[in-house]
């Protein structure tokens, strides 16, 4: 149903929706406003709009998994002005890590680079992600991620398992390094000025495998008119300390977040301890 309509309308309905979840959830608007306090913004009129953003980037994902990627190019997805970093980037022998946060949308960027780059260059991309836990769920994701030139795999042990494989293999994978990893995946390291359990995996295969790392991510445009793809290579190399890799892909994060920090999935509980992580002000047990 909601692939039925343009995309204009359901970003129009997704925005008002994302201002109501914000108003009448008290615990949601205060994490909101408490992350976006942390990262140095207190204007209450952000906060509004980056509920209305949270709210585009729920509804508009079911209308990108059920439209064809045909429609999605023509003339919806712009390409990074900055093509020529990425075409150093994709003539490298070396294979890819792109790191897709939680800012704008993130599922228009598996289209586009299996679209647009992996034909030319014959390079798969291989995603990470978490499996929903309701199962009615699970087969229309795994169906509408899975498309030519994209290979989801689950975020655990044996999707692991098949993102070091395409990296030995020279190819492309994508990560969510926002998401707060498994106990024992992830450290703590500084996020806007608090300390945030962030995932090793993503500085783990650069070092392993060599890679190449990266920024991707889809700018939502006004009026529905599409999103536009932002690409910056990662330039701070790392060091092979888990805590200080952490903290340099935090750092990436934040840059990125600070051009447009409306589109900042803030809601989303990224200051939590998964379960059983010591926390990050008492010492590791014996």
């Amino acid at each position: 149903m909601v692939a039925a309509l343009p995309l204009r309308v359901v970003h129009a309905i997704a925005g008002l929706l994302g201002r109501m979840v914000f108003w009448l959830s008290p615990a949601y608007r205060r994490r909101l406003r408490e992350n976006l306090a942390s990262a140095g913004y207190g204007d209450p009129a952000l906060a509004v709009l980056a509920a209305a953003e949270a709210g585009k980037q729920a509804l508009e994902a079911p209308w990108i998994w059920m439209r064809p990627r045909a429609e999605l190019l023509d003339g919806l997805i712009e390409e990074p002005a900055n093509l020529s970093v990425l075409d150093a980037m994709l003539r490298d022998d070396r294979p890819i890590v792109f790191l897709t946060p939680h800012l704008g949308c993130f599922e228009v960027t598996t289209h586009w680079f299996a679209a647009s780059v992996s034909p030319s260059l014959r390079r798969q991309l291989t995603v990470l992600y978490r499996v929903p836990r309701k199962s009615v769920l699970r087969g229309v994701l795994a169906e509408a991620r899975a498309s030519e030139g994209v290979a989801p795999v689950p975020a655990d042990i044996s999707g692991v398992r098949k993102l070091m494989r395409a990296m030995k293999r020279g190819e492309a994978v994508g990560i969510l390094p926002d998401q707060v990893p498994s106990r024992g995946e992830g450290t703590w390291a500084p996020f806007f000025g608090r300390a945030a359990y962030t995932m090793t995996l993503p500085a783990k295969l650069a070092r392993q495998f060599d890679g190449v790392v990266a920024f991707v991510w889809g700018e939502r445009l006004s009026r529905g008119r599409g999103w536009r793809i932002h690409l910056k290579r990662l330039e701070e190399p790392f060091t092979g300390d888990s805590a200080q890799d952490a903290a340099i892909v935090n750092r990436g994060l934040e840059a990125l977040i600070r051009q447009c920090p409306a589109q900042y999935l803030w809601g989303y509980n990224r200051y939590k301890a998964p379960a059983g992580a010591a926390s990050p002000t008492s010492r590791p047990p014996t």
